[in-house]
């Protein structure tokens, strides 16, 4: 498999990754996302905006009878999202599609997938400090997506009962939870990601159901550092390191 100049290639855990040099890196959210992701019965999965292919992949490598669609828009990282999945052998279990996920209505029945999963951008254009490398850019603000047409995507893909995984900033949490109920789209398990302790929280995981009754279950808080630059034992358990 070629790695072009303009890219590293990396380990984490047990897969290898081509990614751009300076463009669209994976970060520790996808890591913390691929772990939250459990249930049983995901037979059939499909990604909003795959980037690399990095949480299908992971995801693949764990859930060994899972079938998974990797949708992205951008050209140049779908392209080298294929390549990830060859570089790991999955050819078979996952598909890399190019689409805008607001034309994914057009390409698949209602109710298909057993669950959905997305690391979306979560800023809006007009906020945030936009990254003079297009790929960046498009992965942190809402350039090709708001999050009103990716909830109402996953709803729509979505079997009844089935789940919804993403994980997201809590600045946005109550346009979120409001815009998942609006979908019939019910939280049930949320877990607050925070740098350290004592620090407000950073990110925020959500597990929704489709159709589901009102419960919520709000897991105990992850942290990423213990003291200065060291990562607690769950993460490192997390990331597989020492």
């Amino acid at each position: 498999m070629k790695q072009e100049q303009n890219e590293t290639l990396d380990s984490i855990k047990d897969i290898k990754l081509f990614q751009a040099k300076n463009g669209y890196r994976f970060s520790v959210d996808a890591l913390l996302l691929e772990n939250f992701i459990s249930a049983k019965r995901l037979e059939k999965g499909i990604e909003l905006g795959t980037g690399s292919g990095i949480i299908s992949i992971l995801l693949a490598k764990r859930l060994k009878s899972t079938k998974i669609i990797a949708v992205e828009i951008q050209s140049n990282l779908a392209e080298r999202a294929i390549r990830n999945v060859s570089l790991n052998s999955l050819d078979e279990r996952i598909e890399i599609l190019q689409k805008d996920i607001k034309d994914l209505k057009k390409i698949y029945p209602a109710n298909k997938f057993d669950f959905v999963f997305s690391n979306p951008p979560f800023r809006k254009t007009t906020t945030g400090r936009l990254s003079i490398y297009e790929e960046r850019a498009v992965a942190r603000h809402e350039v090709e997506i708001t999050l009103p047409d990716l909830i109402r995507t996953a709803s729509y893909l979505i079997k009844h009962s089935g789940k919804f995984f993403l994980i997201y900033h809590p600045f946005r949490l109550a346009e979120l939870i409001s815009l998942l109920q609006k979908a019939k789209l019910e939280p049930k398990r949320m877990r607050f990601v925070h740098s350290k302790m004592g620090e407000e929280a950073k990110m925020v995981l959500i597990e929704a159901v489709k159709g589901s009754g009102t419960w919520l279950k709000i897991a105990h808080p992850l942290f990423i550092y213990e003291k200065g630059s060291e990562y607690t034992s769950e993460l490192k358990k997390i990331l597989s390191v020492p």
